[in-house]
């Protein structure tokens, strides 16, 4: 499969962007997707996660409640709605997909198959 990322931006502290991930290949529905993000100088880090269904999603605690996860397995595209931007979520982020059967659930970059290229969000104060 392969992964599109875009809607990366310069915004305000406060603001809001929407990420989208568009698959291509396989069967978008058959595989489990999430967000990581890369700060310069920092290891690559997790931010959300969604099932093959889209039923489950789990997020990291510095996301939770600004962040929502969704996706549209008839447009084969991944949503990142970021809202109540921080400056700390400056990073480029990264769509990711896995074909492992729970893999979703764990949050970590080597449980993911498949990456995009990165879209950069840049959050000023």
């Amino acid at each position: 499969v392969q992964l599109q990322a875009s809607g990366g931006g310069l915004e305000q502290a406060g603001g809001s962007l929407r990420l989208s991930c568009a698959a291509s290949g396989r069967t978008f529905s058959s595989y489990g997707m999430g967000w990581f993000r890369q700060a310069p100088g920092k290891e690559r880090e997790f931010v959300a996660a969604v099932s093959r269904g889209g039923a489950g999603t789990h997020y990291a605690d510095s996301v939770k409640d600004r962040f929502t996860l969704s996706r549209d397995n008839a447009k084969n595209t991944l949503y990142l709605q970021m809202n109540s931007l921080k400056p700390e979520d400056t990073a480029v982020y990264y769509c990711a997909s896995t074909y492992r059967p729970y893999n979703w659930t764990k949050g970590t970059p080597v449980s993911y198959d498949y990456w995009g290229q990165g879209t950069q969000v840049t959050v000023s104060s």
